[in-house]
């Protein structure tokens, strides 16, 4: 089993940046990939970005490209989301994940209010 805590939440003004980040531990060996996502008042959890654990290839989502940067310090245990050029509809709690295992883990999330 593998532990996620996320950190950095919080309010920003659009046009912003914020930088999250997630503290893992547990059964490492197990994770084939680190992700994430958010969900919005009103809104299904919805993917962010994702990196694959060894390796550290990423995906974005459309919404997120080119604004958002998912990465991982493995000295550190951690995995960001650095988040630039935040909008209003970016907000959300936003959730730190690991697949491992056939399954997505989440963590408790962690809120970002982007006001205009």
């Amino acid at each position: 089993q593998v532990q996620l805590v996320e950190s950095g939440g919080g309010l920003v003004q659009a046009g912003g940046s914020r930088r999250l980040s997630c503290a893992y531990s547990g059964r490492l060996f197990t994770i084939y990939k680190m992700a994430w996502f958010r969900q919005a008042p009103g809104n299904e959890r919805e993917f962010v970005a994702d990196i694959i654990y060894s390796g550290g290839g990423t995906s974005y989502a459309d919404s997120v490209k080119g604004r958002f940067t998912i990465s991982r310090d493995g000295a550190k245990n951690t995995v960001s989301l650095q988040m630039t050029g935040l909008k209003p509809e970016d907000t959300a709690v936003y959730y730190c994940a690991e697949f491992s295992t056939g399954r997505w883990t989440f963590g408790q999330g962690t809120q970002v209010t982007v006001s205009s």
